[in-house]
């Protein structure tokens, strides 16, 4: 009788972790099928490029996002607007080096989702977002489209480097640039793609 009741409650526990396992967990981030692409723009003109997913993870209920951490790798800095090899090559060490990102020093960026609110398809995301060693809160929206057996989210995020001490060109630190001034602004354009 005390073997029935072990079996039972084995089969009872089985299935309670199946059932979760259907409608929650970790998605984990396919760093190779999602892209980020970021655009800054200055008094004469913009650049933009692109910067690599290294990891990351979305916690998914009921196919809806909950939470979730993405790592950027900001030694993957790229140019994609500057056909020539010089120019295009200092560009990005530039963007590499301590006037900007400091990718030596903080080779990673990361966003952790604190809040999530859903309308629909559409997400409203809050986050800790650190770059630089430096931790802001940050709001943002994407859209979502489930598949089978994953998730995609689709979204822009506006970011003020002068909260993350990226001074280089910055009327926030820096007088009478004229037109050497460079917006604070700039736009990370994402779809980040997560499977099970």
């Amino acid at each position: 009788m005390k073997t029935l009741k072990l079996k039972k409650w084995a089969v009872l526990s089985l299935a309670i972790l199946v059932s979760s396992a259907v409608f929650a967990g970790n998605y984990v981030v396919d760093a190779s099928n999602s892209t980020v692409s970021w655009n800054g723009k200055k008094v004469t003109g913009e650049h933009y490029g692109s910067i690599d997913i290294k990891e990351g993870s979305l916690e998914v209920v009921d196919g809806e996002v909950k939470g979730g951490t993405v790592v950027i790798d900001m030694q993957s800095i790229k140019n994609e607007d500057l056909t020539n090899e010089e120019y295009n090559q200092k560009l990005v060490g530039h963007l590499k080096s301590d006037d900007f990102f400091s990718v030596e020093t903080h080779p990673t960026a990361s966003l952790v989702l604190t809040e999530v609110k859903k309308s629909g398809n559409s997400y409203t995301f809050t986050g800790d977002l650190t770059i630089k060693g430096t931790t802001k809160p940050v709001s943002f929206q994407a859209t979502s489209t489930t598949q089978s057996g994953g998730v995609t989210l689709e979204g822009k995020l506006v970011i003020d480097r002068s909260d993350y001490d990226v001074r280089y060109g910055s009327k926030s630190f820096f007088d009478n640039l004229g037109d050497k001034m460079i917006y604070d602004d700039f736009t990370l354009d994402f779809v980040v793609v997560a499977k099970k």
